[in-house]
């Protein structure tokens, strides 16, 4: 979901605001460690111009959770790619499982997904997957009340407690948000059901273990790493994977860059600076950037930001968004981000 980066757990920002990047984590473990791969699977948009309500009634067409990848013995459960922008995966929750769209976030640490008691008129609900606790035999109530302000919009729900299905994975006992109130139209309109968080633990709601690390904490990774390969080839329906308990040589040429955490809630690091061209040059003193998955877009200061997209023809629209005509796209100056010591 587009920026999905929660209000409510925001840190005072560095002297320059943070540069949201949608980027593989540069993660890597031993070779012998055990893999759980989540394939990216490419939706094409079509055109550009299509109705966003259309489609949304019925998600795409996904396979199975846990169907094994031929030629590949880790459990897979798919993801999918929505116009650049979205990376979203099928999960379950319950005995048995009741499937879920998720949009794997970075930027935030909760999973929730819409409840079967949300609100009548929350009209996000009425698009997607709805949880049924009365269906799952393993669900335990909470009851706690929690709230997540978005970029793009709140969450209101409870708490509540059962069993996680993701990959070859099975029987988590995690706490999860069963949403009962979705205010923004954006919900109701994107792909995925709802959001799971990557984040640090200091940026969950309500104290509540983010999924991760509760998959750490029973035992059912080998490692605490995870990893995003991103298929961009417009002609493929690969879109990549996310992979749980470390990351595939086959999607990297080594060795591998090694970028430290600045600030331990996002996934915050040092960005030493943006090169547009041959003649511009941004962020020059350096400045802290985010690998934020649930951000489609590139966010930076507004100066900086204002001088890119002078340099690179961007047409302003409003809240100081910038598009770009297609046709120009080949003329345009490559622009360069450092990260590391080196060129991303």
């Amino acid at each position: 979901m587009p920026g999905s980066t929660p209000r409510s757990a925001a840190m005072s920002p560095p002297p320059l605001l943070p540069l949201l990047l949608l980027l593989p984590l540069l993660i890597v473990e031993p070779a012998e460690a055990t893999l759980i791969r989540i394939p990216l699977r490419r939706v094409h948009p079509g055109r550009r111009t299509l109705n966003l309500l259309r489609g949304w009634r019925e998600p795409a067409q996904l396979l199975r959770l846990g169907a094994p990848s031929p030629g590949d013995k880790p459990a897979f459960v798919p993801l999918s790619k929505f116009l650049d922008a979205q990376y979203f995966g099928e999960i379950g929750l319950g005995t048995p499982p009741q499937n879920f769209t998720v949009a794997f976030d970075t930027g935030s640490s909760n999973l929730w997904v819409p409840s079967k008691r949300c609100h009548f008129f929350s009209v996000p609900c009425w698009f997607h997957h709805r949880f049924n606790p009365n269906a799952s035999s393993s669900f335990q109530p909470n009851g706690t009340k929690f709230a997540i302000e978005y970029g793009i919009g709140r969450v209101d729900g409870i708490l509540s407690e059962d069993k996680l299905t993701i990959g070859g994975i099975k029987g988590a006992s995690v706490t999860f948000g069963e949403a009962l109130w979705e205010s923004s139209l954006v919900f109701t309109v994107s792909r995925p059901d709802g959001i799971l968080g990557l984040g640090f633990p200091i940026l969950a709601v309500e104290g509540v273990r983010p999924p991760l690390d509760v998959l750490v904490e029973q035992g059912l990774l080998d490692k605490p790493v995870f990893s995003f390969y991103l298929n961009r080839d417009p002609e493929v329906a690969d879109g990549g994977e996310l992979v749980l308990g470390g990351s595939d040589p086959a999607h990297y040429i080594p060795p591998l860059t090694f970028v430290p955490v600045t600030v331990p809630a996002y996934w915050q690091i040092h960005m030493e600076r943006v090169k547009v061209g041959s003649g511009l040059t941004l962020c020059a003193r350096g400045c802290a950037a985010i690998l934020d998955t649930g951000t489609p877009v590139i966010i930076g200061p507004a100066e900086e930001i204002h001088a890119l997209h002078k340099a690179i023809g961007g047409i302003p629209l409003l809240a100081g968004e910038y598009i770009i005509r297609c046709s120009e796209i080949p003329k345009l100056p490559a622009v360069s981000l450092f990260l590391g010591g080196g060129l991303v």
